[in-house]
């Protein structure tokens, strides 16, 4: 019997729903203790600012998408998640140093946590929006609206489940996003995109690079066409640059705790008022 050699797992970007690899060439190596894993791309700045043309190109498109039809696309998505289980449970398993059932744990959270916010599409408008009582003849409205593109630095760990948490609450009331997986264990976030090239997703909704985040963050703060961020995954002592590098566009910077659900998802949305005059 002869000896196979591995066939690895190439990893790259997902930019407007494609795989290319770095513009620079570059990668980064992960390993399991002393054990090669894999060799991700290390996204550029260049590959940042081409995330970032993509999610805009795409937010109108998803903005004005129907709830319903948001909805259904986000759910299909934890469907298919579901049915990749057991590779996202291997790689869970492989680089974060937990056992099986911690990783399968993780996952069917994810996937729980991925059709809670599926389920608020259609209801966000009903929830956070109002009817407001005014003097003289006008109907006066609040409707709640996405920002446009959001930032995301997801946490190193859990890595499913913390990419889960930041991306739901962005896409579903239709922001677009720019993610930066975990650096020590993107492969979840690969994986997952593989899930979204899949699926009904439009392209450009969600753009994931890898590679090292400390470097990317601040382009990604800085870029005067990035509406808000989540720095949830960055280091806290990195914080306060990414604020002040974000100001000079205003940019909406939030950093949220494991426990805020509802919180990231009204924290990327606009009020926006509209008087009407009623007519006689």
């Amino acid at each position: 019997m002869s000896n196979r050699i591995d066939v690895r797992k190439t990893y790259k970007l997902f930019i407007n729903g494609q795989f290319p690899r770095s513009e620079s060439g570059r990668v980064y190596e992960i390993k399991s203790g002393k054990d090669f894993v894999a060799n991700p791309s290390q996204a550029s700045r260049k590959d940042m600012r081409d995330a970032v043309t993509a999610a805009r190109a795409a937010q109108p498109g998803w903005a004005n998408a129907t709830a319903y039809n948001r909805g259904q696309i986000l759910y299909r998505i934890a469907e298919m998640l579901e049915g990749r289980t057991s590779q996202f449970v291997e790689e869970i398993s492989l680089l974060e140093k937990v056992t099986s059932i911690q990783a399968k744990a993780q996952v069917k959270q994810s996937i729980d946590q991925w059709v809670w916010y599926a389920g608020w599409a259609d209801k966000i408008a009903t929830a956070f929006g109002s009817t407001n009582p005014v003097a003289g003849p006008y109907y006066n409205f609040t409707i709640p609206e996405p920002m446009g593109v959001v930032g995301i630095l997801a946490p190193e760990k859990p890595s499913l489940l913390g990419l889960v948490n930041c991306l739901a609450p962005v896409l579903v009331s239709g922001n677009t996003a720019v993610l930066v997986a975990s650096q020590s264990a993107p492969l979840t976030a690969i994986t997952f995109a593989e899930v979204l090239a899949t699926s009904d997703l439009p392209a450009g909704v969600c753009n994931i690079l890898t590679g090292i985040k400390d470097e990317i963050a601040p382009w990604m703060a800085s870029h005067m066409d990035i509406n808000a961020m989540d720095i949830s995954g960055a280091a806290k002592k990195t914080q306060p640059a990414l604020r002040e590098a974000g100001a000079d566009n205003l940019k909406r910077i939030f950093s949220f705790s494991d426990k805020a659900k509802t919180q990231r998802m009204t924290s990327f949305l606009e009020a926006k008022t509209i008087w009407h005059t009623i007519g006689i």
